[in-house]
């Protein structure tokens, strides 16, 4: 089982909006690829609206239960992956779990880095995943 780690926290809900997005987008890739995939954001970003937070502090458990259960970790490297507190937690989890770590770049899974809402000036609301890459 693959362990799919992302950013996701921003101060802006479209760009937490376009994170989850681009998650699924890579999560379904790999899936249709054959691999078995858990992505943390994918699970939890739809139950924030539920009352439950958004943030590493609330799901850190959480997520270290599944990543115990994985055997390899892989970060879908957005912009801001290496600032993230959560993705850094769970590398550092599975370093410790001596895992496979491996970068997926965005392109990899039909992801257009320039469609980030920071990306795009002047859009409201952000951007989107290129429906024609995948």
């Amino acid at each position: 089982m693959i362990y799919l780690a992302s950013p996701y926290t921003r101060p802006d809900p479209a760009g937490r909006q376009w994170r989850f997005e681009a998650a699924c987008r890579a999560t379904a890739r790999m899936i249709r690829e054959g691999m078995f995939v858990f992505s943390p954001v994918v699970h939890s970003h739809p139950l924030t609206r539920h009352r439950l937070p958004g943030d590493w502090d609330f799901w850190q458990r959480y997520d270290r239960a599944h990543l115990v259960r994985c055997n390899e970790f892989m970060v879908l490297a957005l912009d801001g992956w290496r600032e993230s507190k959560g993705v850094q937690a769970e590398m550092a989890i599975a370093t410790e779990l001596s895992m496979p770590v491996r970068m997926v770049e965005p392109a990899e899974v039909g992801i257009r880095a320039d469609s980030a809402p920071a990306a795009r000036t002047g859009a409201p609301g952000g951007g989107d995943v290129d429906e024609r890459a995948t």
